[in-house]
């Protein structure tokens, strides 16, 4: 009988245990799914990506465990993944792609992202979830697929033909209404695979990439910023107190993000970095191509370029009042031929006076406020310049990228650096047989002595970008320059000099409606000195006084203007310049320039 009793109790006790071990099991296991849920969070995904990256790089060949020729693989596969977490950011498109398919590849194999829970991560199916920017990246995502790197412009030009939204502190926003209008429109059943990309995308960007403008920086537009609007952060902590429940809050600098697009300035307004944290780390990777030096509170600022062209200004306090960056994409603005950059009606006028000045070889500014299509406009002069002749180019950072777009003529561009300044790079320049200079931009007084020293001794003529606002302005600014930097300490002897080098200026403007067109363009004629008599002291006193007295030493006579909506010849150029301009046309094209000027 006990021996039944004691069979009873051990098969009670089983099964008691059976149930407590199925019941513990079943509790844990929706514990870890619970779990799991909750951890397939965009945040929690950066961070295991960041750890796995590490974790590869970090493991030696020798815990691998393998043959020689596995573990050589490995190794390389290694290389080429540090390589790329080192310059993804720095505007190389190849290892963001890169990074992104390994990303994507670990959190489908690691985190057991699939077809089923990737809703998790964003709320795909529930529209009323997804955030603003969530809805921003899943619109330029599907224009992507079609449109490639235009798939902003595409974007602005379907939806926003007049961004401009009445408010007279913002000219152009894109805001959230644009994108809830426009995502309602567009958005139909997103498959897996777009999911997939789009989850990938944001993990990337918050992980390596530049956060909110990641993908905006790629884009095919003129330019993107961030900081540069709302109120810094130290501001919201001093003035807690003064926003009371029925103050409107007003954005914080980490809110701000503008991009530059066919000459307008476009605020963002529904996107943001979400944390100055974050602001702060973007301007600290954006500008690190080529180690350019470190970004620190005593200096303030740093000017740089990206590996695709783009030019990069970051600043940060004390200089600044907070963090902010300024990117400019001069590799966004493809060849363009003449006639769609100048549209207005007589459009040829302007087209067929250009060309004349740059097959004679005049020395020509093109001036004009920033943004109004300076850099846009030489490019495509460039175009006009005899193909036998070889150009070089000095710039401060290299912007103008001309070898891309005249792949096969012979161009060089120079730039200075840490270790070798601007002149030293001149006089480098001199002796690498160029025909033709180009200066991307004269705005210092160094460089303004630069273009004189070239123009007259070491290239057959120059072009060159300034922001003066008149044809007296670019003169008055290159005197001075040469009074600071070149040794001269007579205002007229060095007024002769910069009329003598600088013979026509093209002045640009941007309309408020973001039009860009050419003003004018003038032509600066050196106003002739009266010859002395030697024979006659009092006649050749008074020509002294007079030439000393003159408030100019040059005349300015504008050859087209843009008047009534189009474009007028006013007068030819003077009989100076056709002179030497007709000494680099051949018979031909005497002919055809004189026609063209004998229609006056």
């Amino acid at each position: 009988m006990s021996y039944f009793m004691n069979l009873l109790i051990i098969a009670a006790i089983l099964i008691i245990l059976a149930v407590f071990f199925y019941f513990a099991f079943r509790k844990r296991k929706d514990s870890s799914n619970v779990s799991y849920s909750m951890d397939l969070s965009i945040p929690y995904l950066v961070e295991g990506v960041r750890e796995t990256f590490n974790l590869i790089l970090n493991t030696s060949g020798a815990q691998w465990n393998l043959n020689k020729t596995e573990t050589l693989k490995r190794e390389k596969r290694k290389t080429a993944l540090r390589k790329a977490l080192r310059t993804c950011n720095y505007g190389d498109i190849g290892a963001k792609e890169y990074i992104k398919e390994y990303i994507k590849d670990l959190i489908q194999l690691k985190y057991q992202v699939n077809e089923k829970n990737i809703n998790q991560i964003l709320p795909f199916g529930q529209h009323s979830r997804l955030t603003l920017q969530d809805k921003f990246d899943i619109l330029l995502y599907c224009y992507k697929k079609e449109h490639g790197m235009g798939a902003l412009e595409a974007f602005i030009e379907n939806y926003n033909k007049d961004l401009s939204d009445g408010d007279e502190k913002i000219s152009y926003e894109i805001s959230g209404e644009h994108i809830e209008s426009a995502y309602m429109n567009e958005i139909g059943t997103l498959s897996y695979i777009d999911k997939l990309e789009i989850v990938a995308q944001r993990i990337y960007q918050l992980y390596k990439g530049h956060g909110a403008i990641d993908e905006i920086r790629d884009m095919s537009i003129d330019g993107v910023s961030g900081g540069v609007s709302g109120i810094s952060n130290t501001f919201y902590h001093f003035s807690e107190e003064m926003f009371s429940e029925d103050t409107i809050i007003p954005p914080n600098a980490y809110d701000s993000i503008w991009i530059f697009f066919q000459g307008k300035t476009i605020h963002m307004s529904f996107l943001s970095f979400g944390s100055q944290k974050e602001l702060e780390r973007v301007c600290k990777n954006i500008y690190r191509y080529d180690n350019p030096g470190q970004l620190s509170a005593s200096k303030g600022y740093i000017a740089n370029e990206m590996k695709d062209g783009s030019r990069v200004i970051v600043v940060r306090p004390p200089l600044a009042e907070n963090w902010a960056f300024f990117v400019r994409k001069f590799d966004s603005i493809n060849k363009i031929n003449m006639e769609t950059l100048i549209t207005d009606e007589e459009s040829h006028i302007p087209i067929e006076t250009m060309k004349w000045l740059i097959k004679g070889c005049q020395v020509t500014a093109i001036t004009g406020e920033q943004g109004c299509g300076k850099t846009t406009l030489l490019k495509a002069l460039v175009e006009y310049i005899n193909p036998i002749f070889t150009l070089r180019i000095q710039e401060l950072i290299f912007e103008l990228n001309l070898r891309k777009l005249y792949p096969y003529r012979n161009i060089l561009s120079f730039k200075e650096t840490a270790t070798v300044s601007g002149q030293d790079a001149l006089d480098i320049q001199k002796k690498t047989d160029g025909t033709v200079t180009i200066l991307g931009e004269v705005a210092s007084a160094p460089v303004a002595r630069w273009l004189v020293q070239l123009s007259q001794v070491a290239s057959k003529f120059t072009l060159f970008t300034h922001h003066a606002k008149t044809s007296e302005g670019l003169v008055i600014y290159l005197r001075n320059a040469l009074l600071q930097e070149g040794g001269f300490t007579n205002e007229i002897i060095a007024e002769e000099q910069v009329v003598d080098t600088v013979s026509f200026d093209i002045h640009m403007i941007k309309t408020p409606e973001g039009r860009r067109l050419i003003e004018r363009i003038t032509e600066i004629i050196p106003i002739g000195d009266e010859d002395f008599d030697s024979d006659n002291l009092r006649e050749n006193m008074s020509v002294y006084y007079k030439k000393i007295n003159r408030r100019h030493t040059f005349q300015t006579i504008d050859i087209v203007v843009f008047e009534g909506g189009k474009y007028q010849l006013k007068n030819k150029p003077s009989k100076r310049a056709l002179k030497a301009m007709y000494y680099n046309f051949t018979e031909e094209e005497k002919i055809e320039c004189n026609c063209f000027f004998s229609s006056l």
